[in-house]
């Protein structure tokens, strides 16, 4: 930044030297100090003492009779020369002094010279230095190129997608050794779409592809193509597969594609916007008259309905990897990977946290060993305990603690009763996830929170897990209802009602899981616009139809609603003990629940959430909802 600014000062000083000289030879000369007064000059005049004089415009230049000189200044006086010839003095005229041709040209075109130069100068430094983003290269690809052997990331560094690392090994096998499949008349692919859920290591396993085949790896995002400018798009498209095969055998990664490579024809705008055009470019240089040998194209994407066929298709895109959410081997072994970087107790075990983390992405793993060093440093620790794991794992699915916040004990009491409604009726509806831990303390936008965690991973769910799932929901209301009575009830369980209702509409429409309306598909297309559907394709029920599914959505809801209510009724001495441990020691896990539930004494925890201080007031109503995690949480009021 220094150097930046001496350089500025420099240029500056440099243009304000050359004005200055050039107004200094193209000026009329000026006399700073002139030795002789002009009245002076005309008493000398008159005393006969000047012999000779030159006059040069208002320059008075002379020679006295003993040979000395002076200089004066005509003030415009008529009658000079008709006195210096009356004195007897010889007169010379010269012409004024005129700059010479370089000298006038420079000085008309320095200034406009000047302000180009400076104009270029701030259009290189605003547009990114003359490279791929300077004043004439916007249609210059804004790929990173990196070359052979830059990119140190190999497939080892990869886990948890074993199956996506074979897809994409066989990539590496033919950029190593292409003659091995030329020989049988194979190709190598022209292209590899990566699909998955965000933070699943789509861009990390494309690293990973360019680290071991060790060719040139060019990376760019979809939206770097796009521009406000018609026709760029185009261009960088161009520019980056002309690069490319300069360089082939080599990759080419395109991160977030769906940002140029929706489907075209949305219904609206026609079909000539810059996107359009842009990937109409990008499906002739993947496969068109002109081939692009040695060139594989890598895109990832979580969005891969939106994108248009035509790019889908062999010849472009010829195979698609599913880059999914890791199953229990492979959260294991992504969680071993991210705690090399971190110093790790004796009692850490990774394949303990992975089981109570189903649903969780690799990006998901880096964020709790992150948390839970974060949670160590905080502490004082040395090391990462699996008591510091806990806690960073309850921080990202249960939310925040926020022991700051203030309920009054009546307040206090309804959230126990709540989330204790939860913890039986769960605990007893058949096929329900097992509770993990259940707490009063606020968590995020809830003031109570239940979790069930998966004792394994999940892909489908019955018809008799969903209803259980219904139940468990409205356990919380019932037991509201049964303690305090129906005046009594509160708004806290508003995402209860809206998460089981939900499960109950997508039971009727979209799964085929209702006896009245059978195994078809009711739910309307919810699609949007400008994802490439056209604003008609939706399907509509008639009105009797309509009036049938809610019918249906409330005998679910009933069904269940009853079911909650009489579980609680049976159980009503197990519902006040909860409670009662609730508030008293704020949080308990599944130990503690468990002796509850077979009516023994129940043992304290051995977490230290019950030594927070007491809190009265009121809080915040708002329930967090589950997000894309399978393990339930049940919100609180």
């Amino acid at each position: 930044m220094k150097a930046k600014n001496l350089n500025i000062l420099l240029w500056i000083g440099v243009t304000f030297w050359l004005v200055t000289m050039l107004n200094s030879m193209s000026s009329p000369n000026q006399i700073e100090s002139r030795s002789l007064s002009y009245s002076q000059f005309l008493q000398e005049l008159s005393e006969g003492s000047i012999q000779e004089v030159t006059i040069q415009e208002q320059r008075v230049m002379g020679v006295r009779r003993d040979g000395s000189r002076f200089e004066t200044l005509n003030p415009g006086d008529p009658a000079l020369v008709g006195d210096l010839l009356k004195n007897s003095v010889t007169i010379r005229a010269e012409p004024p002094d005129s700059p010479s041709v370089l000298v006038q040209l420079l000085s008309s075109w320095l200034p406009f010279l000047l302000l180009m130069g400076v104009w270029f100068w701030f259009m290189r430094r605003g547009a990114g230095g003359g490279g791929a983003g300077g004043l004439f290269n916007f249609g210059k690809s804004r790929a990173r190129q990196h070359a052979e052997g830059e990119v140190k990331v190999t497939l080892k560094d990869v886990a948890g997608v074993e199956e996506a690392k074979e897809e994409v090994g066989e990539l590496v096998e033919f950029l190593r050794n292409p003659q091995k499949f030329s020989n049988l008349g194979g190709h190598i692919p022209r292209g590899v779409l990566m699909v998955g859920p965000p933070g699943t290591g789509k861009t990390l396993l494309a690293r990973a592809i360019a680290g071991e085949a060790k060719v040139p790896f060019f990376s760019i995002s979809g939206s770097d193509f796009v521009e406000m400018f018609v026709g760029v798009g185009a261009s960088r498209v161009r520019d980056l597969f002309e690069q490319a095969k300069k360089s082939a055998p080599c990759i080419i990664f395109i991160d977030e594609i769906d940002a140029v490579g929706r489907k075209r024809g949305a219904g609206l705008g026609g079909g000539h916007d810059e996107r359009e055009q842009t990937l109409n470019q990008l499906l002739v240089e993947m496969d068109g008259f002109t081939g692009n040998e040695g060139v594989i194209v890598i895109a990832a994407t979580n969005r891969a309905d939106v994108l248009d066929p035509a790019l889908l298709r062999p010849g472009r895109f010829d195979r698609q990897v599913v880059v999914g959410l890791p199953d229990l081997a492979g959260r294991t072994a992504i969680l071993e990977v991210h705690m090399r970087k971190v110093p790790i107790a004796e009692d850490v075990d990774a394949r303990t946290i992975a089981r109570g983390t189903p649903g969780f992405s690799g990006a998901d793993l880096a964020n709790l060993v992150n948390e839970a060093a974060l949670f160590a440093a905080r502490a004082g620790d040395t090391e990462v305990s699996m008591r510091t794991f806990e806690k960073a794992k309850d921080k990202i699915m249960m939310g925040a603690e926020r022991r700051s916040i203030v309920m009054s004990e009546s307040e206090k009491k309804l959230t126990a009763y709540h989330e204790a409604g939860h913890v039986i009726v769960g605990r007893l509806v058949p096929e329900h996830d097992p509770v993990h831990k259940v707490s009063i303390i606020p968590r995020g936008r809830a003031l109570g929170v239940t979790m069930f965690l998966p004792e394994r991973d999940r892909y489908s769910m019955s018809k008799r897990q969903l209803e259980s799932q219904i139940s468990s929901l409205f356990g919380g209301r019932v037991a509201e209802e049964m303690t305090f009575g129906p005046e009594q009830v509160t708004t806290g369980a508003s995402n209860d009602i809206e998460r089981a209702t939900d499960i109950a509409r997508n039971m009727v429409t979209r799964f085929g899981l209702s006896d009245g309306m059978g195994p078809l598909a009711y739910a309307e297309d919810e699609g949007e616009v400008f994802l490439g559907r056209s604003v008609t394709q939706q399907r509509q029920v008639s009105p009797e139809t309509a009036l049938s599914i809610d019918r249906e959505v409330r005998l679910i809801i009933d069904r269940n609603y009853r079911r909650a209510k009489q579980l609680l009724e049976e159980n009503q001495d197990k519902l006040h003990t909860m409670a009662t441990a609730l508030l008293k020691y704020e949080t308990i896990d599944k130990d503690q629940i468990e002796d509850i539930m077979q009516g023994r004494p129940m043992r304290e925890p051995e977490d230290d959430h019950h030594h927070s201080k007491p809190r009265a007031g009121s809080g915040n109503t708002a329930a967090k909802g589950d997000g894309a995690h399978p393990p339930i949480v049940a919100d609180g009021i």
